[in-house]
This record gives C-alpha cells, sequence and structure tokens, in this order.
C-alpha cells in the first residue's frame, strides 16, 4: 500500500511540473516579448501549419476560428470560422470572434500584430524554416496551449517515424534533386525543413547550403546542376523553359507535381513531417514499400 502511495503521488508530482505555469512569457520571432496571462481558452490561427499543430495536440477545443488556407485535418477545418489570412486578414471577423490569443507567422504578420495589439489582442508570431524548429514550434504550442506533455509525445513519435522511414533508404543511392517551391524560381534550399527531408528521402539537393532555406534562384543553376528528379512543377510547363528540355529529369520523365494533399504536407512544417518523408521517398525511390 505504501508503493502505491508513493507511486501516485510521483505520477501526480510530475503531471503538476509538466503543466503550464500562467503568466507564461515568450519571445516570438519578431523579436516581441509575449506575456500571456492565463491558459488560451479562445484561439485564432492564422497559418496552417498553426492549425495542425494545435489539432495534433489535442487542443482544438481552443480555436474559435482559423486562417482561409488551413484545411487540415479536413471535416474539422471545413466547419471553422475563417478570417482571412496573413497578408490580407479580416480584422473586423478576428474581433467579433473575441480570440485570447491569435497565432501568425512573423512573415507575413508583422502588419497583422501591429492592428491586433492596438485592439488589446495578445499575438504570438513565429513560424518554422528549418527541421528542427518544426519541433521546436510543436514544444512552444505545447507550452502556451498547456499540453506540454502531449507535445513531447508528439515529437518523439514524429522523430521515431522519420527515423523509421529514413532507415528503409539509408543504404540506397543518393539522387540529386530539385525542389521547386513556385515558378519564380523560388526553390528549397538545403536548409529548409524541405531541404532536410530530401536529405533523409535519399535525395542530394542541387542547391547549396549557402543560398538559404528558399532562395529566388537563377533557372541556369538548374540547368547547370542537371538534376535526376524535380519536385514540384508539371513536366508539361518545364520543357517550355530556355535550356531545360535536357535537363536528366526532364527527359528521363521524373518530374513530380504532387496533389493538393501531398504538397501541403511536404510545405508546412509541422506535424504532418513523416508524412511528408515518404511522399518524397515514394518520389525518388518508388522500389521501397511501406
Amino acid at each position: 500500500m505504501f508503493k502505491k502511495i508513493i507511486i501516485i503521488a510521483s505520477i501526480a508530482l510530475l503531471s503538476s511540473a509538466s503543466a503550464t505555469h500562467y503568466p507564461l512569457s515568450i519571445t516570438d520571432d519578431l523579436g516581441r516579448r509575449v506575456t500571456i496571462n492565463s491558459e488560451p481558452k479562445r484561439i485564432i490561427s492564422m497559418l496552417p501549419s498553426h492549425t495542425e499543430t494545435v489539432f495534433a495536440l489535442n487542443a482544438s477545443k481552443k480555436l474559435v476560428g482559423i486562417d482561409e488556407y488551413s484545411n487540415y485535418p479536413k471535416a474539422e477545418t471545413d466547419k471553422m470560422p475563417k478570417v482571412g489570412n496573413g497578408f490580407v486578414p479580416n480584422l473586423e471577423a478576428i474581433a467579433a470572434l473575441k480570440p485570447d490569443l491569435v497565432l501568425a507567422d512573423e512573415s507575413s504578420s508583422s502588419k497583422l500584430v501591429q492592428n491586433l495589439e492596438k485592439l488589446g489582442i495578445i499575438v504570438y508570431a513565429g513560424a518554422a524554416q528549418t527541421y528542427n524548429e518544426t519541433f521546436e514550434k510543436i514544444a512552444v504550442l505545447g507550452r502556451i496551449t498547456n499540453q506540454e506533455n502531449t507535445s513531447l509525445r508528439l515529437i518523439t513519435s514524429m522523430r521515431n517515424e522519420i527515423n523509421s522511414i529514413s532507415s528503409k533508404i539509408s543504404n540506397l543511392p543518393r539522387v540529386s534533386t530539385y525542389f521547386e517551391v513556385d515558378p519564380t524560381p523560388y526553390a528549397a534550399g538545403a536548409t529548409s525543413f524541405i531541404g532536410e527531408l530530401l536529405t533523409r528521402a535519399g535525395g542530394i539537393n542541387i542547391l547549396p547550403a549557402s543560398l538559404g532555406a528558399f532562395p529566388k534562384i537563377s533557372p541556369e543553376l538548374v540547368v547547370s546542376a542537371n538534376p535526376s528528379v524535380i519536385i514540384g512543377a508539371k513536366l508539361e510547363d518545364l520543357v517550355q523553359r530556355p535550356g531545360w528540355a535536357n535537363i536528366s529529369a526532364i527527359k528521363n520523365k521524373r518530374v513530380y507535381d504532387p496533389s493538393g494533399e501531398e504538397n501541403d504536407a511536404l510545405v508546412r512544417p509541422g506535424p504532418r513531417l513523416p508524412v511528408a518523408l515518404k511522399v518524397l521517398v515514394r518520389f525518388l525511390h518508388p522500389e521501397v514499400k511501406f
């Protein structure tokens, strides 16, 4: 009996130690010190990766609104109020939902932050750019939503699944790859979370790490690098670009245009990183079966 009491007390202490204590102060990616006075009950997410993370943390009951691009999980997000996006937010709709916290990203939302602060609304602005930052943001949102234990379990599960997938291709030849984010062309650099996933999927990113996470590049760079695989574009579009017809990936028809759901998983640094990795492995090493 005494031993049972000790075990129960230890579990209670562990649970208490991992609970978030408010007020909680966090520095966001705009360098602002954000203080959250009490556990948020009415959250608006202005970024799809944040929305997906809140759902994965079992904190979706706190969500009262989301941005127009948040579409996963579909059945749940279809029913939620949409309040524009980080670039063109619907401030009236946001204010009407009476949020006690808005989750945004730092790149598009500095003006949004200013406008919401004028309304007395607390905003956390920050989004992952790199692979490791993805897990850091999940941990931060776990603290913010008082789901720290859940966030740690999620991170552990994601890392284990990613390692398991990577082990299947560890002895296979590596494939030179170009990942196009948009036809400008912006591309996924080696230091981005997509670049890290490419490496783990058995790819070699043709872009040097010195170009950064998501650089705008010269089309000639791709021609010169002559990748074996191109991801993120349509073959019929690429053959129209000057000098691209002779690229190995195009000649061998190894150009992959992900479906909408696949693309969402690939470009959102959140809980679906393992799904994104499987997509990349399928493109680079179609012989691997899961």
